[in-house]
């Protein structure tokens, strides 16, 4: 979700409500550049954000914008008769609203804990661990009958890698330099339209 299909990194708009985006965003940067371990940074970064109003928060994740076409994106895929998933790092507080705007089929994310209407600093959910997103890939595709190959996956950062090796198109959104050398395609411009007619022209049989 974040940088991709929208606009913005939810971790870092929660930071910066919270007045500490100088040092979440440092993390975050080196965490999507695969220099830290993402499972870590991911908690790191949600310590910061002990006492921000939930209130708060979820204005904060309301005022992100879709990436200029998502929608466009996601209804061709569907017209297609993709099935459609979100594996985000994210946090629910975002990734409901964003899921529900975009009809996306399969959505996880994580959890802010919150504790008499404030974050308690602390975060679960089955998108926590370094390897969080292979095993959820694989989860969904054995129970749609399919093999991750038969997968076209969309991404930006290391914590993507590990789809990329997995699937059979791999497409890297503005990416970080990591994830060039795992990518099928490369966009680099925040345009998702962009990805319309590589997909159009893959052999779907």
């Amino acid at each position: 979700m974040d940088s991709t299909l929208v606009d913005a990194e939810s971790i870092d708009e929660l930071a910066r409500a919270a007045g500490v985006v100088d040092k979440v965003s440092v993390v975050t940067e080196k965490a999507m550049n695969g220099d830290i371990d993402y499972n870590q940074a991911l908690k790191d970064r949600v310590k910061l954000l002990k006492g921000l109003k939930l209130e708060t928060a979820q204005e904060a994740m309301n005022a992100m914008h879709l990436m200029p076409g998502a929608e466009e994106l996601v209804k061709h895929v569907k017209n297609l008769g993709f099935k459609t998933a979100m594996l985000s790092g994210g946090f629910t507080l975002s990734t409901d609203r964003v899921g529900k705007l975009l009809g996306i089929d399969y959505v996880y994310s994580n959890i802010l804990a919150v504790e008499d209407g404030y974050l308690t600093g602390e975060v679960s959910g089955p998108m926590t661990g370094n390897n969080s997103k292979e095993v959820v890939f694989e989860k969904i595709t054995k129970e749609m009958g399919f093999n991750t190959t038969d997968c076209i996956v969309v991404g930006d950062g290391a914590n993507d890698i590990c789809l990329f090796k997995n699937a059979g198109c791999a497409i890297a959104f503005n990416p970080k330099p990591i994830l060039r050398q795992y990518a099928d395609e490369v966009i680099t411009k925040k345009d998702l339209r962009a990805i319309i007619p590589i997909i159009d022209s893959l052999d779907l049989d």
